[in-house]
Order: C-alpha cells, then structure tokens, then sequence
C-alpha cells in the first residue's frame, strides 16, 4: 500500500501543489471570519445539577458578573475640587455605550420618607455637580450615614471608594466590549494623571477582555517565535537554507488551513484553541526531521532523489502515521469531557495534527524533489562525531549496564511516587493571571477592600408566593447574613433584608443608628410606605434580590479569588447553618454563583480529565498492538512513557503545582508526543531484525544509531518549542511550558536506554 502512495505522490507532484493552492485561499479566506472568544466557556454540561440550578438562578434574577469595578484611595475626594472631577467622572462613565448605570458616591441612592402621599421615595443624593465646599461637606454626611453602601461603594477604614459600572448584556459578552473597556481605560489614565491617583478596575466582563486581548498577542507573538525557534535549531542541525525554507513553508501552510477549518466549525479562539498554532508548528517540524534525516541516508546510499524519496514514503510514512495518531488521540480524547472550553480544542487539535501530517507526507517530498541534491555540507551532521560518539557509548552502556539502569530507574519512581502522593487538587476562578499583572493586583485591591469581586449567591425559595414578605423571614436572612460574616473571604452582603433595613433607616428620617431589621409592628408599618407596584412590576431596587411572586429571594456577595479547595471547605461549613436557618421541610436552599460553579466545574474536569488520560493511553496501546502484532511489545512501548509522567507528577507533587485543568493537560500532550520517538524506534528496529536474519542485539544497537540523532533533534525542537509557552501571561499555559518540556526530555532519556534496554531483556531467551 504504501508503496502506491509513493507512486501517487511523486507521480503527481503538480496536482499536489495545485490541490494546496486551492486549499490555501478558500480555506485562507475562511480564516478571516474567525471570531474570538469573549465570553466564559461552561466548565460544566447543562445537564449538570449545578448548571441546572445555576441558569434557573439567572432566570429570576439576570446574569451575574456584568459588573465593573473601579477603586481608587484619594484622602481629599471630599475636598470641592476632586468631588467635582469625581462627579465629571460618573457622569463621563455613564456616557459610555453598553454602560446601563454607575453607582459611586457621586451618585448614590438615598430612601425617603414622603409624609404627605406616606410613601417611600428612592432620592438620588447628590441633585447635581455641587459648587461649594459646603455642599460637598452636606453630602458627605448625607452618604457616610448611609450604612447599606458601606464596605460597597466606600470604605472609611482605607479611605477607598468605588464605582459600581453596570453593562448591558451585549456589551459584556461580546466583541464591542474592547470598545467599552478601552474608552473607560482611557478616560480612567486621564483621571490618575490629572489627580495622582492610581485607579483599579476589575470585575468579570473587564477581566474577560484584557485576558481576551491578551490572548491574541500571545497567539500572534508564540507563532512567530515558535517559527523562528525550529528554524534556528533546523539551521543548526541540518546547515542549509533549503530544507529550512520546504518545513516552515509547510507549517505556516498547516497554520492557515487550522484557521480556516476553525471558522467551518464554527469554534471561536480561546486560550486553548490559541495554543494550537505553534503546537502545529511543532508537531509538523518533528514529522519533517524524522522525513529529512531519512531522505539524507538514504540518498546517501542510492545517490538517485526520487527512489530515496520514494523509500522515505515508504519507510517513515507509517511510523508518521502512527505517531501523529496517537498524538491525535491524546488530543481527541478531551472530547469525552463535554466541556465548551475543550471539546472544540480537541476537536480541531486532532483534525489538523492529521492535516498537518497529510501536508508534510506529500509536500515535503514534492519539495524535495525540485531542490538541489543533498550532498556536501548538507548531509554532513550524519557524520557528526559528537553525535556518533553519543550514541556509541548509548549503545555500550544499554549493552553491558541494564540493571543499573533498571536500578536507577527503580529508586527514581519511588521518590517520584511519594512525590506524586504530595499532589492537590486546586484552582481559582480567575486562575491564568499572573501575580506581577496589574490585572492581578487589581483583584487583590478589592479583596482588601470590599471583599472581592466574584460572585458567590445563595438562593431560597420559601415555596409558597409572598413568602419573604414577613419580618420572621427578614430576620432569618440577617443571621445567614450575620453567618457569612464570619467568612474574611467574603464581602459585605447584599439582600431583601439589606433593603429593608435601608428602607427602615429612611422611615426614621435616616439616622444611621436606625439601619436594622424592624420588629413585627415596625415591618407592617414600613410596608405600607413601599411603594405600589407598577403595571404588576417591583421597583428596581427591589426585583435585583426578589422574584416576581416574592416567593424566592438571593443573599448576594462578592468571593474573594480564593482556591476550589476553600470554596469547597466554606460551602461545607455554610451547609449546616443554612439548614438550621432554612430548614428543609420549608425552604429550598442552593449555593451558586460563579464561585460555585467554578468549583464544580474544577472537580467535573479533573476527573473527566483523568478518564481522557486512560483513554488515550488504551487507545494508544491499541494501535500499538494493531501495528507491532504482539502484546509484548506493546507493555515494552508504554512502559518508557510512563515513567516521565510518573517523574512530572512527582515533580508537581515536591514543588507544590497542584493538580487542575493545566496540570492534567500537560499528561495527555506529554503521552501523546512522547511516544513518537518509541514508535519510530521499534519501526526501525523491526526493520533491522529483517535486514539482521533477527539477530536481536545487533539490530538494537542498529536502531539506537539511527534513530538516535533524530531523537535528539525532534526532541530538542520540541522542547525549544515548548519552552516558549513558559513566557506566557497564563497561568495555565506556562505550566504547560515548564512542564512538558521536562517530561519530553526525560521521555528522551528513556526512550534512549530504557526503551533498547527493555527489547533486550523482554528477548534475552531468543538471545
């Protein structure tokens, strides 16, 4: 069969060209329409309970996390000057497209009580921009007696304020939010020089977009740096230009086409999906060393291109095959795990790992075919007495040294398992950004400050309508209020309750003393100064924390970023107590938000994960049984790649990397790549046996010699290419930098004397 592709390939190397034209502008003119992500992929299906309870919260009370916080310290913002410009800015803010309203303490609420109609009135505080110090001073009194907006949009403690910007559902979740976003940047940076004042802005939609734009400058600068990086090394290895120019030619080729297919499918990019570029890069420089240094000893013995081309096809095509296989199923088997985020990355990663493997199988040889022949400086790293001398003395070694390196090899994974047994299991919902970014400060400023700013939602249902509207209730959600209080990973909450004991503060001419849960009589005379509903609809103040029955209420308040494990221990602890406050005979009580989610979903994808992982590896040793026929080879094959992610687990568990998305990511990928080098091994090995009348070490040491050089060189380019992830912005991606390359390289080493050494014991009978 192969030897017919061969045929086919150089038979036609004209229409080939012509087929990768055509493929390159349609499919080059479909990568123009991809779009990039901009909103947060579902960590869990939809089916899932807590995605059920979850979208059911969102359907009472509108989507959390539309918010955008801005801090800043300013001792003299009460001073005539600076509240003026603190005004300017709010209403500045407010003009902005998307933005539906911006609380700050220039513009404030206030609940007032109208004796003449006897009922409450919602009275913004400041009227208008003040023109005296005396104005500015009223309205100090008037917003510090106000304790509902305490620790919320002010804190006395820091002297910080902040301001509350509210986006509509288009703008926060779309791509006219880096609109919005850089024109409230912009008007912020004149605000800071003009004062001195360093401004703070977080909250979901401005986190999504900074990471989003920083995504797409990561993508474009790692692609070219990953270009440049394999070229170098390629120059380095191979000393000519031409071959250089054949391999990029078809990696950027592979890129394109990897776009291109992404718009079909509809994907968008995201921080996995952006990986993928230079991955290809990589992947297809490895496919086009092994191609290369084939095609160079095998002219070297025919001296005629295309029957050393031909046997190239031959001869590599199948281990290629193979190779870019198992690498597709590792990436395939992310499909089990239903989640937004890496379904599509798995999707399109295993598509074009075996496009990319297709186009370098005929283009490669095509191109090849029009070069010069290689001879002279360009086949003189075959010869490269560094290399060979390496390899001899890997080859001795292996020989007389087995069971000091099975030895060795024992100790190691000993450690490395005790290692492996220190890993934990964690993740932050905003767990990519790096602690030297200001986007990460910024965070940490409003956990100082207000508490934080993810959102963490308790939801109760009091199954009957009207249900919350008693003070016996109202006084239940202050002692969930006076429970979340104990947590310093909280922040000051927001509820029905805090509304009334705002609207009590009003009934008694807003002294700050009176801002508590009424009494019985209290309540029955504080709701009769609410005010009528409109057309059956609750004020706004209202609807925000009450569903339209007034049978369900919320308890909202913002989680610091704070690990899944925590999470997970504080919504343990809450449990009990909101069962003793709500019991459950009459009261339905969940915890959501995207706190909560975040923590699930962390759980769902580790597991589904690890069922990936073992996925692929039975996939894997599938194929290899399908190709190698015996059971046999197949345990030889495994066994030297999972010994370096016995090594990386036990290297998280020592360095306190705890396991999460990131982390479980870099087995499957280590796994699949790392096999490469054991499946062009054997291949070679089990030729030699042919070429050997089956004299079993001579063939070993054969294999270990040729395909010695390109173990080395695949793997250095693909550590190179690795390592450059390491530079990320991303938490997750430079993991993925540090760790792969680590696991590559003791991969190489075993798969360069645990590996040959293992064919030899497994076969010291027929020996």
């Amino acid at each position: 069969m192969w030897n017919k592709i061969a045929i086919y390939i150089l038979r036609h190397r004209v229409l080939n060209l012509v087929i990768a034209s055509i493929l390159l502008i349609f499919l080059g003119l479909e990568a123009f329409k991809v779009k990039m992500g901009h909103s947060i992929a579902a960590t869990l299906p939809d089916t899932d309970t807590t995605m059920v309870v979850y979208h059911q919260f969102l359907e009472k009370y509108g989507k959390d996390g539309n918010s955008i916080f801005i801090g800043m310290c300013d001792d003299s913002l009460f001073t005539l000057n600076h509240f003026q410009d603190y005004y300017d800015l709010n209403t500045k803010i407010r003009e902005i497209s998307g933005v539906t309203e911006c609380l700050s303490v220039s513009r404030v609420y206030n609940i007032v009580k109208n004796d003449s109609i006897k009922k409450f009135e919602l009275v913004q505080v400041v009227q208008r921009r003040p023109e005296t110090q005396a104005e500015v001073d009223s309205i100090k009194e008037v917003i510090l007696s106000l304790a509902i907006y305490d620790k919320l949009l002010f804190n006395t403690e820091t002297n910080s304020t902040m301001m509350l910007v509210t986006l509509d559902e288009a703008h926060a979740n779309t791509t006219i939010r880096r609109e919005l976003t850089d024109e409230l940047s912009a008007i912020l940076d004149d605000y800071s020089k003009a004062h001195g004042i360093e401004t703070h802005i977080s909250g979901m939609p401005y986190i999504r977009e900074i990471t989003t734009q920083t995504m797409v400058n990561e993508i474009v600068g790692f692609t070219a740096l990953s270009i440049l990086v394999a070229g170098l090394i390629l120059y380095l290895f191979f000393r000519s230009w031409r071959p250089l120019v054949s391999v990029v030619a078809i990696v950027l080729l592979s890129v394109i086409y990897m776009f291109g297919i992404m718009a079909l499918l509809g994907y968008e990019v995201t921080i996995l999906t952006g990986v993928l570029p230079p991955l290809l890069i990589i992947i297809g420089v490895e496919n086009s060393i092994f191609m290369l240094n084939k095609y160079h000893r095998e002219y070297d013995v025919c001296h005629d291109r295309i029957r050393a081309l031909s046997n190239v096809i031959v001869r590599i095509g199948p281990a290629n095959f193979l190779t870019n296989t198992t690498t597709a199923v590792s990436f395939a088997s992310f499909i089990i795990t239903r989640n937004m985020l890496l379904v599509p990355f798995g999707v399109l990663a295993s598509i074009c790992i075996m496009l990319t493997y297709v186009m370098t199988m005929v283009l490669l040889p095509t191109f090849f075919s029009y070069q010069k022949r290689p001879e002279g400086k360009l086949v003189n790293y075959m010869n490269n007495p560094s290399i060979n001398y390496i390899m001899d003395k890997v080859s001795a070694f292996v020989l007389s040294r087995k069971r000091y390196i099975y030895a060795v090899v024992v100790v190691l994974l000993v450690i490395c398992g005790i290692g492996a047994m220190r890993m934990s299991t964690s993740g932050r919902v905003v767990d990519d950004i790096s602690k030297g970014d200001k986007l990460y400060k910024d965070i940490m400023y409003f956990e100082e400050n207000v508490g934080g700013v993810m959102p963490f939602e308790i939801s109760i249902d009091t199954r009957k309508p009207k249900g919350i509207m008693n003070a016996a209730f109202i006084r239940k959600v202050q002692q969930m209020e006076d429970s979340l209080a104990m947590y310093p990973e909280f922040s000051e909450p927001l509820s029905v309750a805090e509304v009334v004991k705002f609207a009590r503060q009003g009934f008694y001419n807003g002294s700050r003393d009176q801002f508590k849960v009424p009494t019985n009589n209290e309540f029955a005379f504080i709701m009769k100064y609410m005010p009528e509903t409109k057309d059956g609809k609750l004020p706004a103040i209202v609807t925000q924390y009450v569903d339209s029955t007034m049978q369900s209420t919320r308890i909202s308040v913002q989680m610091a970023n704070i690990t899944t494990p925590k999470i997970d221990s504080i919504s343990r602890s809450l449990r009990p107590k909101i069962d003793q406050i709500f019991p459950k005979d009459k009261y339905d009580v969940v915890m959501t938000g995207s706190a909560m989610v975040t923590l699930q979903g962390t759980n769902y994808l580790i597991v589904n994960l690890a069922h990936s992982l073992l996925l692929a590896f039975v996939v894997i040793a599938i194929l290899m049984l399908i190709t190698f026929h015996k059971f046999k080879m197949v345990v030889i094959s495994l066994i030297p790649n999972l010994i370096p992610l016995l090594f990386t687990a036990g290297l998280m568990g020592y360095s306190g990397v705890p396991l999460k998305m990131s982390t479980i990511l870099v087995f499957s990928i280590a796994l699949g790549i790392s096999v490469d080098n054991t499946i062009h091994y054997l291949a070679r090995y089990r030729l030699q046996m042919k070429n050997n009348n089956n004299d079993i070490k001579k063939s070993v040491m054969a294999a270990i010699t040729e395909t010695g050089p390109s173990m080395i060189y695949s793997a250095t380019i693909l550590i190179c290419g690795f390592l450059i992830f390491a530079f990320s912005s991303f938490g997750g991606t430079k993991i993925v930098g540090l760790l792969v390359p680590f696991t590559l390289l003791i991969a190489l080493i075993t798969n360069i004397l645990v590996l040959p050494a293992l064919v030899l014991t497994f076969n010291r009978k027929k020996i």
